[in-house]
């Protein structure tokens, strides 16, 4: 069913759903600003750029998307992808790229694809999951201790020997800036994790570089000052040979978007005991990153903290995203210079916790009780991730795991007798 839940939910929609959904929205808003802002900065990109995917790719999901608590926009997934669709095709690369995704993913929503998350090995999932947290991780270091690197690093590997190269630049105010970042972001949520307290937690740290008069980077002083409205939508250069050119980033996109978007309404549905559309979600999907593209943003999906978030502060309908989606714009109309005033540190401590959280280090244990082939497949994933690439680690940990399905299926044996034939 392509139908998007927001047709079904506003027919008993009623003056009570709206104002949680309005109290959730704006709670997820708060959340999901200096986010976007740091995952648009890790991915090479302007931090405006986070913004507008978040307004334009978060409004169309939940406007069109298959699940009644989805919230979308940019996520931490995507960083190392549309870093190196960047550093290798420009920018305009990346928005071609992201325009052939969301075209990709609407054909898969019609040709009802959703239900093929389920031929994806989950070991594969974790495996690169794990990969892009590690490499996130990995590219925060410079900002959380101030470094000055020599130019920037090509890969993962290269990463660590330029951050060993410049240990000896460490800058202690920045440092000192992304601890207590860090402590109060993981403060405020172990103390009252329905309060918005990342965003408290970057003001204060942020503040401090202000008062103290700190030589420490801001969004401001790095970027220069952010737009006060959305740019207007204009068609990246089309043509044949760079439709080819882009086409393997383009189908990692649609993958990534896919994969994230759908796994995130899976943990949706389990919070509200509901069920979502995943057609109608993939359709959303493709919509939003068509969207997102024609106005110079990122690749959008489902984002699974900010939908965690949305449920625990009592969001009920897509109403509750597109509210998000509007508080956002409001904030970027009436307050870019104060969100400018960001510290680069606090920043790089937010994504450093993101990255934490999405390796799910909860979970590590059980990975080691899961069959051989299952965890070999995890770690090789992971591996290719973050010493090749992910477009090879998708490519290779997908195949491997079908053939680990096949071989496991032709080895359980089956009561099924072959017919003889001549």
């Amino acid at each position: 069913m392509r139908l998007p839940k927001i047709i079904t939910t506003l027919q008993t929609y009623d003056l009570k759903q709206f104002l949680a959904d309005l109290s959730a929205g704006t709670t997820v808003a708060l959340v999901a600003l200096p986010l976007s802002l740091a995952i648009a900065i890790a991915s090479g990109a302007d931090p405006a750029q986070g913004i507008v995917t978040a307004v334009v790719g978060g409004f169309l999901i939940s406007l069109f998307g298959g699940s009644r608590v989805q919230i979308g926009g940019p996520t931490g997934a995507f960083i190392v992808v549309v870093f190196s669709v960047i550093a290798e095709h420009g920018y305009d690369g990346l928005v071609l790229a992201t325009l052939m995704a969301g075209s990709i993913l609407v054909v898969a929503g019609q040709f009802r694809a959703g239900r093929l998350i389920a031929f994806v090995p989950e070991a594969v999932v974790n495996g690169f999951t794990i990969g892009i947290a590690l490499i996130i991780a990995l590219s925060q270091f410079k900002d959380v201790f101030g470094l000055t690197l020599d130019h920037a690093p090509e890969n993962a590997l290269d990463t660590v020997s330029l951050l060993l190269a410049a240990r000896d630049s460490v800058n202690w105010s920045a440092f000192g800036i992304s601890a207590l970042a860090a402590v109060l972001i993981l403060g405020f949520r172990r103390l009252a994790p329905k309060f918005p307290g990342l965003i408290l937690a970057l003001i204060l740290a942020s503040g401090l570089v202000t008062v103290l008069g700190l030589g420490v980077d801001t969004i401001t002083s790095r970027f220069g000052a952010l737009p006060s409205g959305l740019p207007a939508p204009h068609w990246p250069e089309i043509s044949p040979a760079r439709l080819v050119e882009l086409l393997p980033s383009a189908l990692v996109i649609a993958f990534l978007a896919g994969v994230e978007s759908l796994l995130s309404a899976m943990v949706a549905d389990r919070m509200i005991q509901g069920q979502h559309r995943p057609n109608a979600e993939l359709t959303a999907q493709g919509f939003a990153n068509i969207g997102s593209a024609l106005f110079g943003g990122l690749p959008a999906t489902g984002a699974i903290a900010r939908t965690a978030t949305n449920v625990r502060a009592g969001g009920k309908t897509p109403v509750a995203g597109l509210v998000h989606a509007l508080v956002i714009l409001l904030i970027m109309l009436v307050a870019a210079p104060l969100a400018g005033r960001l510290a680069m540190p606090a920043l790089a401590a937010l994504l450093l916790v993101t990255a934490w959280n999405m390796s799910e280090p909860h979970r590590w244990g059980s990975y080691w009780r899961t069959p051989w082939g299952d965890r070999v497949l995890l770690l090789l994933t992971l591996v290719l991730t973050v010493i090749v690439d992910l477009t090879v680690a998708i490519a290779v940990g997908v195949a491997l795991g079908l053939a680990l399905r096949l071989a496991r299926r032709r080895s359980a044996g089956s009561d099924w007798t072959p017919p003889e034939r001549d």
